[in-house]
């Protein structure tokens, strides 16, 4: 074994004899943080969540909110994390934790410390600021600058979101000796290589990317996580276990963004939080899928390299990346090459991609089209998974649509390309007779199917509505 263990709340504690697929929820339930709370074992509901020191975009540590549950225990080998229990008891409770109390946040308390510990995240981020006035940005925002996504992982099972509402919006910036709110000014621990070995398998964490390819090359059947959110739902729902696990989230050269004259290189092991603000709007049709995947519980650990690794087909970054012509940087370690996005799919969750290949950064070409628009339908408006999703990309000159790009997921066994429609709005002035006639064409494209979340013909009506939807909201 080589692991030391976790420093729970200012306090290290080693691991000791430690199964490699055992779950942080798990482990720092059996070190005395019951705070902690399984609900769906998915990362539904946030009953789980905890404070985890990652790098800082505009400080040098950022206090995460994540999901305990999904996360392997070894993950956070090194590393500082923070329940509900660290951030104040019953004589001396945290800001988050008195308004939540004295405003009627909590009736049967099992989701509170969950929802303490995301509402404690946002209290802690660097930049919320009040609007003008103490007025709020938009519905989405508190007169404190409370983004309400950060909750938006979190389930309340009985009372009700007003009074957690009221309780986020009512707090203030934190103390001048808040101790959590001064750890941000010194740099996170660094992630540390880890190997241990036991009955269910073996979990390793190698330090750099050269590591990382030589052990995908000696172990070709090993599972490769980095967020967690996909394989930790395997593992807990339905008991997977793999003989190897390799950690690569805190890789370096997996975690690097670069703007070029030609190109956006955004490395595949970024969560989707750290890229949404990186970018800092440099690619709009990306931050109109931010908002729309899954919930920042899940965005705060789930990787871009991971959701177009796994191959879903409904998968949201896909069919924004497919329409703005993206490519992917596989690496093994030979060396890499470079391959299309519309090209990298063969299957359901299969791909071009071998086994001892990573996927080392999604390359995004510049410049960007002018008219872009990424179209979620699903059953709730946030944090669920897409019966249909569709991203547009249109370069339109004169009047003329010159470039069109339209990425489908939900309507086949992989993300498309809708080819056909691409074609039938080439050339072709930008206008309603355009858009209904390249409409008709988008709602044949795909092979959709019946299931739990939408009939075929309802997918194939989506598809027809989301481009008369586009052409009525952009105009001429």
């Amino acid at each position: 074994m080589s692991a030391a263990g976790i420093t729970v709340n200012g306090r290290e504690i080693a691991f000791g004899d430690i199964a490699p697929h055992t779950t942080a929820l798990e482990w720092l339930r059996t070190q005395g943080f019951t705070g902690c709370k399984e609900g769906c074992g998915e990362g539904e509901c946030g009953a789980c969540s905890v404070l985890v020191a990652r790098p800082g975009l505009d400080c040098p540590t950022e206090w995460v909110a994540v999901n305990a549950c999904l996360l392997p225990a070894l993950g956070l080998d090194g590393q500082e994390v923070v329940t509900a229990e660290g951030l104040g008891g019953p004589d001396s409770l945290h800001p988050v934790q008195y308004e939540m109390a004295v405003r009627g946040g909590s009736q049967c308390g099992y989701c509170t410390p969950g929802f303490v510990c995301s509402m404690a995240a946002e209290f802690y981020r660097d930049g919320r600021q009040a609007g003008p006035d103490g007025a709020p940005a938009d519905h989405e925002h508190g007169p404190n600058g409370f983004d309400l996504h950060a909750l938006s992982g979190n389930l309340c099972r009985c009372t009700g979101y007003r009074p957690i509402r009221d309780a986020a919006y009512a707090l203030g910036a934190p103390e001048r000796d808040d101790p959590l709110a001064e750890r941000r000014q010194a740099p996170p621990t660094p992630a540390r290589p880890t190997s241990v070995r036991g009955d269910d398998g073996e979990f390793l964490r190698p330090a750099a990317l050269a590591d990382a390819l030589r052990l995908l090359r000696d172990r070709p059947t090993a599972t490769v996580v980095a967020g967690s959110t996909d394989w930790g739902v395997e593992v807990n729902l339905r008991g997977a276990r793999a003989e190897c696990v390799i950690a690569i989230d805190r890789v370096p050269e997996l975690r690097e963004l670069t703007v070029g004259a030609d190109h956006i290189e955004i490395g595949a092991g970024l969560t989707l939080t750290e890229i949404e603000r990186r970018l800092a709007g440099r690619i709009p049709l990306l931050d109109q899928v931010f908002p729309q995947f899954a919930s920042r519980l899940i965005r705060n650990g789930a990787t871009i390299g991971g959701n177009l690794g796994t191959g879903s087909p409904i998968g949201d970054a896909a069919p924004a990346l497919l329409a703005l012509d993206a490519e992917l940087v596989l690496a093994d370690a030979d060396g890499e090459r470079l391959v299309p996005l519309a090209d990298y799919f063969t299957g359901y969750r299969t791909s071009v991609r071998r086994a001892d290949e990573l996927i080392r950064a999604v390359r995004i070409p510049l410049p960007q089209a002018g008219l872009v628009a990424f179209h979620k339908i699903a059953k709730r408006r946030f944090d669920d998974i897409s019966s249909v999703a569709v991203g547009f990309a249109l370069d339109i000159a004169d009047g003329t649509v010159v470039r069109a790009r339209v990425g489908l997921g939900g309507v086949a066994a992989t993300p498309i390309r809708a080819r056909g429609t691409e074609a039938e709005l080439e050339g072709r002035a930008w206008s309603e007779q355009t858009a209904a006639a390249a409409a008709r064409v988008l709602r044949g494209e795909g092979s959709p199917l019946d299931d739990h979340r939408a009939s075929a013909a309802y997918r194939a009506a989506m598809l027809e509505q989301s481009l008369l939807k586009l052409y009525a909201e952009a105009g001429s």
